[in-house]
């Protein structure tokens, strides 16, 4: 009851911001001149957004963060249109556009505001995301680990795999492909294929797990072919004591890839992407994933062993797994998995993870 009672927190504030500038005064009845009521306006609607952002958030953990912003950056934004249209309806008052800019930029500061420490902290629960069950019908069954195999046309290894182990479940720990826009229009054979291959073993009653890595965006729509499908922080299957992350936001010195990560799984990009055509949206992404490949040498060369060991021993009682890192280490509970491009998967087994053989 108490966690319901602060989930109802942001919404409550919200409601409250929607009751003042509805009334058409500032608390106390006070109005203000020319430009501060421009400034009071874009706070009041920034802390509505940030208000139902944080409420969004903490009621559907399911709802990624570049549709969660677009939604509230809607809402806020078409209050304010609507907030300013209905003065015609108040003697002595007029329809003000600059109002409704203020309310809009507004809104616009208080989702990046509440975005900023993504940053730099492991507070990361906002762009994290996961749909689906978090237990596996069989526990004891195999479950294959895959990270990082950098597919581009050829599926030959998963087929391979699938038939020697035709009884495993699958985890895959992100860049299943050199990268994957889940738009319409922008998506390869290969990667339709793959899905295929999912919704076939799911069939045949195989559990088959997906966490987005650092090349994978937008892969929301595809929840349903998919037992479990996330992104961010906090994979887990409880039960097993087993829990993970793609890896790439492991280093949070690499302020640069932070950056890029909130940029290039925004809303705004979502937005410029749909409205391209698919062969040159695909193309343009495809050239910056190739760009990106050499960038930030400095932090791909050598890996972060002592910000490794505090985000595995944060996960005390549990195996931590990332890929991301294209080499195997252990450190603490956590364990980076090898690079599936070289041909090396591994298995999680009695609570063990080893090489598959």
């Amino acid at each position: 009851m108490q966690k319901r009672w602060l989930w109802s927190l942001p919404l409550a504030v919200a409601l409250g911001i929607v009751w003042l500038s509805a009334q058409s005064h500032y608390p106390m009845g006070v109005q203000l001149p020319p430009p501060l009521d421009k400034l009071a306006h874009a706070s009041v609607f920034g802390a509505l957004a940030f208000a139902l952002d944080l409420a969004l958030r903490l009621n559907l953990p399911g709802l990624p963060m570049y549709r969660r912003h677009l939604l509230v950056f809607a809402l806020v934004s078409g209050f304010g249109a609507t907030d300013e249209w209905h003065q015609y309806f108040v003697p002595g008052r007029s329809c003000e556009l600059l109002d409704w800019v203020a309310d809009t930029v507004g809104g616009g500061l208080g989702l990046l505001a509440g975005s900023l420490h993504l940053l730099f902290s492991r507070r990361l629960a906002s762009l994290s995301w996961q749909r689906g069950g978090t237990q596996r019908p069989e526990p004891t069954r195999d479950l294959i680990l895959v990270a990082d195999p950098h597919w581009s046309h050829s599926l030959e290894a998963l087929e391979q795999a699938t038939t020697r182990f035709p009884e495993a479940d699958w985890l895959f720990l992100g860049d299943v492909f050199d990268v994957w826009v889940g738009l319409p229009g922008m998506e390869t054979e290969a990667q339709r294929a793959f899905l295929t291959w999912a919704d076939a073993r799911r069939a045949q009653g195989r559990w088959v797990g997906l966490w987005l890595g650092n090349r994978e965006y937008f892969l929301d729509r595809h929840a349903t072919r998919f037992d479990l499908i996330g992104e961010g922080v906090g994979g887990a299957l409880p039960a097993e004591g087993l829990t993970w992350e793609h890896g790439d936001l492991i280093n949070g010195a690499d302020r640069p890839y932070r950056v890029w990560n909130l940029i290039s799984r925004s809303g705004p990009l979502w937005l410029f992407f749909r409205l391209l055509p698919g062969p040159t949206a695909h193309r343009l992404s495809t050239s910056l994933e190739r760009k990106l490949h050499t960038t930030n040498a400095t932090y791909k060369l050598a890996f972060p062993r002592a910000a490794f060991r505090a985000a595995a021993e944060a996960k005390p009682g549990t195996t931590f797994l990332t890929g991301h890192f294209h080499t195997h280490e252990v450190e603490a509970n956590g364990i980076a998995l090898p690079w599936a491009h070289e041909g090396q998967l591994m298995v999680w087994r009695a609570q063990k993870v080893e090489a598959l053989g």
